[in-house]
């Protein structure tokens, strides 16, 4: 009887010892599957940029470039030495004595690539270096399943060099425009999505994020005005760490709720003096700087150009007649500017057309041009060559007004014989001249 007691006891100690196991295999088995039930982690850039990716677009930048022809007279042309040329190019009373040089060939090539933000109907915000010295704009929009992107002829309605902004126009281009944010509400620690086409069009539509490093970073940097004159300007800008890149420029940066706050613009990648690399500083345009154009432009106060995107605007302009003969003139005597001389590369002087000498008796005299100016905008049109201002020239009539920016220097055309002088200060002067025949050819 003991011996079977004894059994039972230990019988049981074993069943409850079996139980206990078996609650215990059970009790881990449920935590096992809880801990291996999937969770789906949302990202919080997803939406934002799927709202805003297609409104980023390409930048075609086409300069024209030129080339020699075989003529043996360049140092006529260029002017070798100091950075008015050679015998010149005479332009209104007086087409000087170049002889029968022949002319060089210019051809138009595409120069650079950047990015942009389409934030109105058929207008596209980007940086001003993006569309800077061009000759015509084209648009790219990125196509899936396609290598080639879709082409929109462009041209530039309004820019701020000194901000770094431009707006474009692009009639045939319809796309969703972003909505614009308040970069004045931003925080250090915010989210930033930049997208943009970093080292051109086969990485077009990269996205990159991170953080607000820092707000209101003053960045100064010495470059060339937009008629190749140096200078120093500064900028506030907001720091991020996200990933920027040459393409980058004129692209968004966007909040996580996908409105433009921001333009990307430089990166810094390195000191020329250590030769350390730098990562993940990069710099923005805040929106609210680039606001006041914008809003120029949609009200109508900057007018856009009529443009139906049909024809290049670049070459627009030139299906002029540049005969002369006959034709109502400004009444001047002009060269060309050797952009190599020194004075021009080390920004001393503007890229232009200098004035040798003015006709007493012609209209540019009574608008107050001087001989030594160097005009260097004609109608809000860059100048920088004489066949260029010839054509611009010849599009208008007797009795037309035109608005003539020069650069002067005073005794400029005292010096502009010798090559080692030094070069003073000069300004812009705005002119209004009217055009007139001022010396009608007999037939």
């Amino acid at each position: 009887m003991k011996n079977n007691w004894m059994k039972a006891i230990a019988l049981a100690v074993v069943c409850v010892m079996i139980g206990a196991g078996v609650g215990l295999t059970s009790q881990h088995a449920s935590a096992t599957e809880a801990t291996t039930e999937r969770v789906v982690v949302t990202s919080p850039f997803t939406q934002a940029i799927a709202d805003v990716k297609g409104s980023v677009v390409g930048v075609r930048n086409y300069q024209q470039v030129r080339y020699s022809n075989g003529s043996n007279n360049w140092g006529d042309y260029f002017g070798f030495g100091f950075p008015f040329g050679g015998n010149g190019y005479g332009y209104g009373y007086d087409y000087g004595n170049g002889g029968n040089r022949q002319q060089p060939s210019t051809q138009e090539v595409l120069a650079g690539t950047g990015s942009g933000v389409v934030i109105a109907e058929h207008y596209v915000l980007t940086n001003y270096h993006v569309v800077e010295d061009a000759s015509s704009l084209k648009i790219t929009v990125a196509v899936d399943g396609q290598s080639d992107p879709e082409l929109y002829n462009a041209e530039v309605v309004a820019t701020d060099e000194n901000l770094d902004i431009a707006v474009i126009y692009a009639p045939k281009l319809d796309l969703q425009p972003v909505v614009l944010g308040d970069s004045d509400s931003l925080q250090v620690g915010d989210w930033a999505i930049c997208i943009g086409n970093p080292l051109g069009e086969e990485f077009s539509g990269t996205v990159t994020t991170g953080i607000i490093s820092a707000l209101n970073r003053n960045i100064s940097s010495t470059d060339y005005d937009k008629y190749g004159r140096k200078e120093t300007t500064t900028n506030t800008m907001i720091q991020v760490d996200a990933a920027i890149n040459n393409g980058n420029s004129g692209g968004g940066m966007f909040s996580v709720t996908g409105e433009l706050v921001g333009i990307p613009t430089l990166k810094y990648s390195g000191t020329a003096f250590s030769g350390a690399t730098i990562d993940g500083i990069g710099m923005c345009i805040p929106i609210n700087a680039a606001k006041p154009l914008i809003n120029d432009v949609l009200s109508g106060v900057i007018a856009t150009p009529e443009f139906s995107g049909e024809d290049d605007p670049a070459t627009a302009a030139s299906k002029g007649n540049t005969d002369m003969t006959g034709r109502p003139r400004l009444g001047i005597t002009i060269k060309s500017i050797n952009t190599y001389s020194s004075a021009v590369m080390n920004g001393s002087i503007p890229n232009g057309v200098y004035v040798d000498a003015v006709d007493d008796n012609g209209p540019a005299k009574a608008a107050g041009m001087q001989a030594g100016d160097i005009i260097v905008d004609v109608d809000d049109n860059v100048i920088t060559s004489v066949s260029q201002l010839q054509s611009l020239i010849a599009q208008h009539g007797e009795g037309d007004t035109l608005k003539v920016k020069v650069y002067r220097v005073p005794g400029l055309a005292d010096i502009a014989g010798n090559s080692s002088a030094e070069i003073p200060d000069g300004e812009y002067i705005d002119l209004q001249i009217t055009l007139a025949v001022v010396d009608p050819v007999s037939q």
